[in-house]
């Protein structure tokens, strides 16, 4: 393995040894040395952090769990899927953090959204400690009582290990309403307790909080917006490109066209759609969230729409690119691509979703870069909002709700911007979302003692 100029010998130290304990998970190695690249000037104002190991513990999961999850689909035949729930660090409060069902879960996968959520989770200034979890199955083609069959299995093991003070998951990729409410249902079933704070993303009429469908796409775009604003400009006229079309991209591409952007293309799987005329939304709306149809439906449906199958969606020219479908999604190769064609803002509404050469790309030509960690803590503030309303057994209006999570990612960038300027980097807030929830979560690990 090639030495990483970026680390001091102890970082790059640490990083081998993370290489050795946590073999072929790539995902986790990945997002490890991503927040290291960034600690360098921390180690030197903060010795006392290397001394007593925080670091380390930081690396290491409290508790990873895997179990099996045996179901019965709609031909009578037993199926088993893989069970995960990586509760990776409480040292802020209980474990917060999604399930994700997707077939390339894996304990990698988990293990890095596990580490990403407890730094995003610092960033919100909020009590939660981060955690991530999920499985290998599919709900795509899948009927209600497939997924109900599946989710009550899974339910049945992970049930014993949650808890509205100890691990509260919600939703992620794979897991919207109907999973979180068949998950919730058995909970309640198994425990005779209605114990509203234990999922988050439940449904308004049993629990839910409003604006948390919309909150990791109004968030991303909220602090791309103070990046902007930084600079002494707006979202108003830009032109904008979401890759996805998921839960995160279609409340993306909402606010920024309230704000005055024209977002002009989006994505699945399948390809992208460009509609130079600016999305429409309700059409977007109806086939991904009612009909779960594919992307090319919409140029199927809309005049002067096209879709470019299997293409790449950074080739699309931009003023703002918002990645919102999955990890590692743009390149180094995109990232030149965007750069080329003029993008000037990059706001990261997924998990990782540009590889690290991307990255450098965008930093060195002077492009906001706004780092998953950091752009997308919508979701989860907004989740934790939902938890302060259940144990209150309140509900709050969507204007105010949506004041707190505008509140709130307004916080997360003064956070970064303060902590890139204490560490001798300006305006760069890879640096600034890893130093600043390092140096919280440090403090609070030391605080609590050798646990």
């Amino acid at each position: 393995m090639s030495t990483t100029p970026e680390l001091t010998p102890h970082l790059q130290e640490l990083y081998e040894v993370v290489l050795r304990r946590n073999p072929g998970e790539l995902e986790f190695h990945q997002a490890v040395l991503e927040v290291f690249e960034s600690l360098t000037p921390v180690a030197r104002k903060h010795p006392e952090f290397a001394e007593t190991k925080v670091l380390e513990r930081l690396c290491e999961p409290e508790r990873q769990i895997i179990f099996r999850v045996p179901w019965v689909n709609d031909r009578g035949e037993v199926e088993i899927n893989r069970g995960f729930r990586v509760e990776f660090n409480s040292a802020l409060g209980p474990y917060k953090g999604g399930l994700r069902f997707h077939p390339s879960v894996y304990l990698g996968i988990v293990k890095f959204l596990g580490f990403e959520q407890t730094f995003k989770n610092a960033l919100t200034g909020m009590p939660i400690g981060g955690g991530k979890g999920g499985s290998d199955f599919d709900p795509k083609g899948r009927s209600d009582r497939e997924v109900m069959a599946f989710c009550q299995s899974f339910m049945t093991e992970l049930y014993r290990h949650l808890g509205e003070y100890t691990d509260v998951p919600a939703g992620d990729i794979g897991v919207g309403s109907r999973e979180i409410g068949y998950l919730f249902g058995q909970y309640k079933r198994i425990t005779n307790r209605y114990e509203s704070g234990v999922l988050t993303g439940k449904g308004l009429g049993w629990g839910g909080s409003l604006v948390r469908k919309e909150a990791t796409g109004y968030g991303t775009v909220f602090f791309a917006d103070e990046m902007l604003r930084a600079r002494g400009e707006s979202f108003d006229g830009k032109r904008v490109v979401v890759s996805g079309s998921g839960n995160v991209a279609i409340y993306a591409v909402e606010k920024a066209e309230q704000l005055g952007a024209t977002v002009v293309a989006c994505s699945d799987s399948g390809g992208y759609i460009v509609d130079e005329s600016g999305l429409d939304l309700d059409l977007l709306k109806r086939i991904k969230e009612v009909d779960r149809g594919r992307i090319s439906e919409y140029a199927e449906q809309r005049t002067g729409a096209s879709f470019v199958a299997d293409g790449c969606i950074w080739d699309v020219d931009c003023d703002i690119a918002l990645p919102c479908a999955t990890q590692n999604e743009l390149d180094e190769q995109a990232a030149i691509t965007l750069v080329k064609n003029g993008v000037r803002v990059v706001a990261e509404g997924a998990n990782m979703p540009s590889t690290p050469a991307a990255t450098r790309v965008f930093l060195d030509a002077d492009v906001l870069f706004a780092p998953g960690k950091a752009a997308n803590a919508g979701g989860v503030a907004t989740s934790a909002l939902e938890m302060q309303q259940n144990a209150s057994r309140d509900s709050w209006s969507h204007e105010y709700t949506e004041e707190r999570l505008a509140g709130i990612m307004r916080g997360i960038h003064e956070r970064c911007a303060a902590s890139a300027d204490e560490y001798g980097a300006p305006g760069n807030y890879i640096l600034g979302a890893n130093t600043s929830s390092f140096v919280q979560l440090a403090e609070a690990v030391l605080a609590l003692g050798v646990i």
